[in-house]
């Protein structure tokens, strides 16, 4: 075991396999809650007989706006009290506790209009619990590797959660959602009441619960690296905050750099999953049903992606990664407007799934190789803030690209121009050598 303050040459394996493990978990609950299951319950059924001239779909869009708002409100904040190590085990618990209670109550939420405020509710605190634990997990990812294997084990996390959403999202189809009828799934749940899309809640939150465990466990074990810094009110929070980000821009403007351009193609990578199934249904002719196994199938490949643009970034770097991860979806998106047909939306999407996991998993590896050693707390609170600050941008050009041409195949462009956007921002970050300290830039102050 390293002694704190000591990190080990080499990283601990069950220390890494503990944190791919909570990634596993929690990306799995946000497929689950997040996008195809629980959302889709609570607009479709809890919902459906809601008086009134706002839809539910309307009003999921509204709480999903006030749950943006406040992850990125409270992100930075976030990382600046998990810049000490021992604290990133306290808030890391206590946020996946809330995420696990707030998936768990889920439950109680039936087919009946009264109950749609309160799955809302629900459902916000398990998006907001999950994408602000991220910065605590996300900082740990310095405790649990070293300067030269900090891609490889990004991708393995991240390789990790896309496994985990695929598998999540097989149990619960098989066991509670397939097939027709008054009762569902291999286990037969009926669907009076939505007992059957309720029950998988419960499920939903015991996965992420024993996947998350392992960390919690190991937490303690891990190095701390940097000085522990003493507890701050939420309006200290901020001041110290600005004093290193005033600071950052001084030492390395670099990492403000990186900050824009990665919130940019994360914004633009995040909408071509958002609008996925919509393209694949209105342009290319997919079903329902074959959206959802398209899903499944991309998930798999994004997986096989990340892994292995890990072991790539451990080769030749994490902006080598991005940069032509950012360039073959650029492409392949253009391309995609001017085909036709189920065969090309496959052949493309799951070429676009290849390039997303990569661009992801180094995008994390990068910003910690861009940070000072104990200041990784306060960077992921910022990086969990610029993706939501311009969260907007993406799904605003789609649709403007979709009016001003008259066709949803046009929208791509919309989201191409963001990646491109992304990509040329990217190129004017300049890296340091892996495993040397960031250099101070005095010109530049």
């Amino acid at each position: 075991m390293s002694r704190p303050g000591q990190r080990p040459a080499t990283p601990v394996r069950s220390q890494v396999v503990a944190w791919a493990l909570w990634d596993c978990g929690s990306l799995g609950m946000n497929a689950v809650v997040a996008t195809f299951v629980f959302s889709v319950y609570l607009t479709g059924s809890v919902g459906a007989a809601l008086p009134g001239g706002t839809s539910p779909a309307s009003w999921l869009g509204r709480a999903l706006g006030v749950t943006g708002l406040t992850i990125a409100v409270l992100a930075p904040v976030v990382g600046v009290w998990v810049e000490a190590p021992h604290r990133r085990r306290v808030v890391l618990t206590v946020l996946s506790g809330l995420a696990v209670a707030s998936t768990s109550a889920m439950f109680l939420i039936r087919e009946d209009p009264s109950y749609l405020w309160a799955g809302l509710v629900l459902l916000s605190a398990t998006a907001a619990c999950g994408d602000l634990a991220g910065v605590p997990y996300n900082a740990m990812l310095r405790q649990v590797s070293t300067p030269q294997t900090a891609g490889r084990i990004s991708g393995l996390g991240a390789a990790s959660g896309f496994t985990g959403s695929v598998v999540l999202l097989r149990l619960v189809y098989v066991g509670f959602i397939s097939g027709t009828g008054p009762a569902r799934g291999l286990l037969h749940v009926s669907v009076h009441d939505g007992l059957y899309v309720r029950t998988a809640m419960l499920l939903t939150a015991a996965w992420f619960a024993l996947l998350a465990l392992p960390l919690l466990l190991v937490s303690h074990q891990l190095p701390e690296p940097g000085k522990p810094s003493p507890p701050v009110s939420m309006l200290g929070g901020y001041r110290r905050l600005w004093t290193e980000v005033n600071a950052e821009w001084h030492r390395n403007r670099n990492l403000v750099y990186f900050l824009g351009a990665s919130a940019l193609f994360r914004d633009g990578l995040a909408a071509i999953f958002g609008f996925g199934a919509v393209v694949g249904v209105k342009v290319f002719g997919l079903s329902q049903g074959d959206v959802l196994v398209f899903g499944v199938a991309a998930s798999v490949v994004a997986a096989t992606g990340a892994l292995t643009g890990g072991f790539v970034d451990h080769r030749i770097g994490s902006k080598p990664v991005i940069v032509g991860s950012l360039v073959a979806i650029t492409v392949v998106s253009v391309v995609m407007m001017t085909l036709h047909g189920a065969n090309a939306f496959w052949a493309c999407g799951l070429l676009l799934a290849v390039f997303v996991g990569p661009s992801l998993s180094s995008s994390r590896a990068l910003l910690l190789q861009l940070t000072k050693d104990g200041g990784e707390g306060v960077a992921f609170g910022l990086y969990t803030m610029t993706g939501r600050a311009v969260s907007f941008l993406a799904p605003w050009l789609f649709s403007v690209f979709v009016d001003a041409f008259g066709a949803v195949r046009a929208g791509l462009g919309g989201i191409s121009v963001v990646l491109l956007a992304g990509l040329l921002a990217m190129l004017m970050v300049r890296v340091p050598v892996r495993g040397e300290e960031v250099a101070v830039q005095p010109s530049q102050a």
